[in-house]
């Protein structure tokens, strides 16, 4: 489920770590912050995906809670909890790969009580949540567009809920963008697949080699970069620049199966995101001038294989 591109951020916030530390850094390094990096983003994952079945499922809390009250009213007696009963909300539920990452993460552990039930009072205000409980039938489109629009409209521009990620997830900022697609793409999907399957072996082995690559060709892709500085002093370079520059220059070589514009594009786009705002345009000449190179020198081959999703 992860992205190439998420990938190859991943390897960039660990070698920039790396970076960060003088360069120095134990064997083997660079490559535990990475899996750290990708193990944090799965409980990120899984704890927005379990907050919104809380969320979905208060509709039962709310109607014993307003049921037991001393003098109920009618409409105390009368809460409709269809949503609890949204049939991808107990597909997720009920997904062995869910069960597992719950019971590993324990998201419950730093749940917002207060939050779940603040949520799920905008739910039940919203013109959308009266759509859905009005219509006795239970098109599927309809029960996953009620929990697109509890993460989307609820959650997501809830500012309270977002103080909760930024204090319980250190990395939420960095993967915000990302677990949007990853959440909206699980629901689009009806749950799967499923939360085990977020990071492929295929997807992990591209991280891997892709980091060890850079490290290994660290001296000789700085050798073909630096020459193509001409004016610009690579000591006042943005240290993500040159890191996304040598990561392009080993896709460039060493993996066979991406095409060399889509890498351009890739490093130009995670210059933009991540680097200063000239940096986008800067990789791309770099980058550019470096593939002329390569490509003269008849240094560039490339392999199509229409399966692969590296």
């Amino acid at each position: 489920m992860i992205s190439r591109r998420n990938i190859r951020v991943k390897v960039m916030q660990a070698l920039y770590t790396i970076e960060q530390m003088g360069g120095e850094s134990r064997p083997g390094e660079a490559m535990t912050i990475m899996r750290k990096g990708i193990d944090q983003s799965r409980q990120l994952f899984t704890y927005l995906i379990f907050f919104i079945t809380e969320v979905a499922r208060y509709a039962e809390a709310d109607a014993r809670q307003k049921a037991s009250k001393h003098l109920p009213t009618a409409s105390d007696l009368s809460i409709n909890t269809k949503i609890s009963g949204n049939t991808l909300l107990w597909k997720i539920l009920e997904d062995t790969s869910f069960k597992a990452a719950v019971q590993e993460r324990k998201p419950e552990h730093i749940l917002s009580a207060d939050l779940v039930k603040s949520i799920y009072h905008d739910l039940t205000l919203s013109t959308e949540y009266g759509e859905y409980i009005a219509l006795q039938e239970r098109p599927q489109k309809m029960e996953k567009d009620i929990l697109e629009y509890i993460f989307s409209n609820l959650m997501l521009p809830n500012e309270n809920f977002i103080s909760h990620l930024e204090d319980n997830f250190i990395h939420w900022d960095d993967d915000a963008e990302m677990m949007n697609l990853l959440v909206l793409n699980y629901l689009q999907k009806n749950a799967s697949p499923g939360l085990g399957e977020m990071v492929s072996k295929e997807k992990m082995d591209f991280a891997e080699t892709l980091l060890r690559t850079v490290f290994e060709k660290m001296d000789y892709t700085l050798e073909m970069i630096k020459p193509k500085l001409k004016n610009w002093d690579s000591e006042r370079i943005a240290a993500l620049d040159m890191i996304l520059m040598q990561m392009g220059v080993c896709e460039f070589l060493y993996f066979e199966t991406i095409p060399t514009r889509v890498t351009i594009n890739e490093y130009i786009d995670l210059a933009k995101a991540y680097s200063t705002p000239q940096s986008g345009h800067f990789v791309n000449g770099i980058l550019d001038n470096i593939h002329k190179e390569l490509m003269a020198a008849n240094k560039i081959h490339k392999k199509t294989f229409k399966n692969s999703t590296l």
